[in-house]
């Protein structure tokens, strides 16, 4: 009883404000970067992860910087300052994915980047996962997971084999991580307001689904665009933001992103 007491203590000193929408979490901002550089270094360390070199493909990271650079400086991304939004190639042509970790840690896969046709369309996707990111959706879950008491000795520093435990859970389903309906909702609605202030258009998460409903494919869209709710659903919903928003919905046109697809092995 006295432990629980301490605790919860300890807990009244420890909860945080998100900058979003004052969500109190255990998990401060610290504890994001922490566990985001813990999941990174489980990713490296990873037969299934292909990691491409900055040093080898200096031309295809430059571009792609350039892409997530835009949507941090729009202005809207409430941790721009605090988190890493450090970005990672994986080399895997059959996989149409992206993810990112608590911190601001991004992957982009390979077979994403080549089977979309525009900077506009994967400038969306980008803004999905770094909205997961800047809105803590990993940290919420994991609050509601493991509970107060488990993180309260993870954040005391009681039972650091449980957080390396946790981050090697993490980095073993990164590719397949699952959110609920309400936060792939906020992450694409995230989206288009981030992409609204930069060049691209901002309703560019769309062209994904689009893409996906043209070729057939949408029974193989990866969990990070398609399990909640259905891609007809967050279509309508993207485009329904953008009106909101009132932003530019034109692509931006540019002819960079064939010479990156064929920068890429």
């Amino acid at each position: 009883m006295k432990r629980v007491i301490f605790l919860l203590c300890i807990a009244l000193t420890l909860t945080t404000c998100d900058k979003n929408d004052n969500v109190v979490l255990l998990f401060s901002v610290q504890d994001d970067l922490d566990l985001g550089a813990q999941v990174s270094k489980e990713i490296e360390n990873d037969p299934q992860y292909d990691i491409l070199p900055r040093t080898q493909y200096p031309e295809a990271y430059s571009y792609l910087d350039s892409i997530v650079d835009a949507i941090l400086n729009s202005g809207e991304v409430a941790y721009r300052d605090e988190f890493e939004w450090d970005v990672h190639i994986l080399h895997d042509d059959e996989t149409l994915n992206a993810f990112a970790t608590p911190g601001g840690f991004i992957y982009v896969y390979t077979g994403l980047i080549k089977y979309l046709n525009s900077a506009d369309a994967l400038a969306g996707v980008l803004g999905h996962e770094i909205a997961h990111a800047d809105l803590r959706h990993t940290s919420r879950n994991l609050q509601k997971t493991y509970g107060i008491q488990i993180l309260l000795s993870l954040l005391v520093g009681e039972n650091a084999s449980t957080l390396e435990t946790i981050a090697a859970q993490i980095a073993g389903t990164a590719a397949g991580l699952k959110f609920s309906r309400d936060y792939e909702t906020e992450a694409d609605e995230k989206s288009v307001v981030y992409l609204a202030k930069t060049g691209f258009a901002c309703d560019g998460a769309k062209i994904f689904f689009e893409q996906l409903e043209a070729s057939g494919q949408t029974g193989g869209t990866p969990e990070f665009l398609s399990t909640h709710p259905s891609p007809d659903n967050r279509i309508e919903n993207i485009e329904k933001t953008a009106a909101e928003e009132d932003c530019n919905t034109t692509p931006s046109g540019g002819s960079g992103y064939a010479q990156f697809k064929a920068d890429l092995p």
